[in-house]
C-alpha cells in the first residue's frame, strides 16, 4: 500500500507509491550528451574561457595547460559581481539589481572522464576547490548565500558534458534555504538539540536506508524521498560550514563521494543526476539584525543532497506539492547497498 509521509526538514508531503514498484532496470535510458566540437574546458583552450580565478596545478602558468582542477567566472553568469545591492519597489513587487557571482569549477582536463570515474584523490581536488572558492565569496558583505551545484548530463541541464560544477552566490537568502535554516532555528529553540544529528542517530540505529558509511560520514536515502533514488550524504559529527573541512576530513569525503557515485552509475547506469551543496550562509551580521545567525553554529548541519533524473515534476506535483515516488528509500537503500562496484 502505497504511503504519505512527512520530512520535518523539508516541511512538505511525499506519496511513495510502492505499488508501484520501479526496480532500477525500470529507469535505464539512454544518455544525450549534447557538446561542441571544441570544448573550452579542455586542455589547450583555456583562451576560450574568462581568466581562471583559482586552478590546482601539476605545471604551467595560469591560463595555459597543467591544471587539475580549474575555477574560471561563467561566460555568461546569471549574476555579475559588479555593482552595489539596490532594492526598490515597482508597484507590488520588490526588484533587487542583479549582483552577485557566478563560477564555474571545471573539475577535470580529460573530456571523456565522469566524475563517478574519478579517483578519490581527483575528487578531493575539487572539493579543495569548493572549499576555496567558499571561503573567498564570503568575504563580499554584499553576497548573502552560496549555492554550490552539479549537472551531470543533459535531461540535468548541462549544457556541456566535460565535467564540470558551479556556485553561484546571491544577494538574498533563497526560499529553499530559509526554510530550512527556520526549521533548524526552531527545531534548536524548542529542543537544544540539532534537527540534523537526531535524523543520523535514528538512521544509524534503524540502518534500513543506510546506503554507505565511513569514519566520518554516512549516505542515506532519506525517509520522505521525492525522487527514486535520491539520496544524502552528511557529516555524522555536528558541523554547520562545508568550508571548516579540514584536508583530512576532504580526503575521507572525496573517498564517500566516489562510492555513492560508483553505487549510483553501476545501479542506473550512469543516469543525469543534479546534486547540490547545502551549507552555512556566510555569518556577517546584517545592519540591524545582529542576531540574524548567531545560532547557525548550535542548530545547522551541512549536507549534500544528490538526485538522479529519473521522473519529471508534471501536474499532480505542481498543483499539490506533494512528490510522488514511486520506489522506496528502503529499496532504493537495499539496490545500492548490494552493488558490486570495485
Amino acid at each position: 500500500m502505497s504511503e504519505l509521509r512527512w520530512d520535518p526538514l523539508k516541511e512538505h508531503w511525499v506519496i511513495i507509491a510502492t505499488d508501484r514498484g520501479r526496480r532500477p532496470r525500470d529507469f535505464h535510458m539512454e544518455r544525450v550528451t549534447p557538446d561542441s566540437d571544441v570544448c573550452p574546458f579542455c586542455y589547450g583552450f583555456e583562451g576560450k574561457t574568462p581568466p581562471e580565478i583559482f586552478s590546482i596545478r601539476n605545471y604551467g602558468e595560469p591560463n595555459n595547460p597543467g591544471w587539475q582542477v580549474r575555477v574560471i567566472p561563467n561566460k555568461y553568469p546569471a549574476l555579475r559581481v559588479e555593482g552595489e545591492v539596490k532594492s526598490r519597489g515597482y508597484g507590488l513587487y520588490d526588484v533587487r539589481d542583479g549582483i552577485g557571482a557566478h563560477e564555474v569549477i571545471v573539475e577535470t582536463p580529460d573530456h571523456f572522464k565522469g566524475m563517478a570515474d574519478f579517483t578519490p584523490a581527483e575528487i578531493t581536488n575539487v572539493l579543495f576547490a569548493y572549499r576555496a572558492r567558499l571561503l573567498d565569496l564570503r568575504n563580499d558583505f554584499r553576497l548573502r548565500h552560496l549555492v554550490l551545484f552539479k549537472n551531470h548530463g543533459a535531461q540535468a541541464g548541462a549544457t556541456l558534458s566535460h565535467s564540470h560544477s558551479q556556485l553561484i552566490a546571491v544577494p538574498l537568502t533563497p526560499p529553499v534555504a530559509a526554510k530550512e535554516l527556520r526549521v533548524c532555528r526552531e527545531f534548536y529553540e524548542s529542543h537544544e538539540r540539532c534537527i540534523f544529528c537526531d535524523l543520523i542517530e535514528f538512521e544509524l540505529k534503524e540502518g534500513v536506508r543506510v546506503v554507505s558509511e565511513s569514519a566520518d560520514f554516512v549516505v542515506l536515502a532519506p525517509y520522505a524521498a521525492c525522487f527514486p533514488f535520491e539520496l544524502r550524504l552528511y557529516p555524522k559529527q555536528h558541523t554547520h560550514d562545508f568550508a571548516m573541512m579540514n584536508d583530512r576530513q576532504l580526503s575521507e569525503l572525496g573517498a564517500t563521494m566516489k562510492d555513492m557515485l560508483m553505487r549510483m552509475k553501476v545501479v542506473l547506469k550512469d543516469p543525469a543526476y543534479n546534486f547540490i551543496l547545502h551549507t552555512a550562509p556566510p555569518s556577517q551580521s546584517r545592519p540591524g539584525k545582529p542576531e540574524y545567525w548567531s545560532s547557525l553554529s548550535f542548530d545547522y548541519h551541512w549536507h549534500l543532497e544528490l538526485v538522479p533524473r529519473l521522473t519529471q515534476i508534471a501536474g499532480f506535483e505542481w498543483g499539490t506539492g506533494f512528490y510522488i515516488n514511486p520506489t522506496s528509500p528502503e529499496e532504493t537503500a537495499v539496490f545500492l547497498r548490494d552493488a558490486e562496484i570495485y
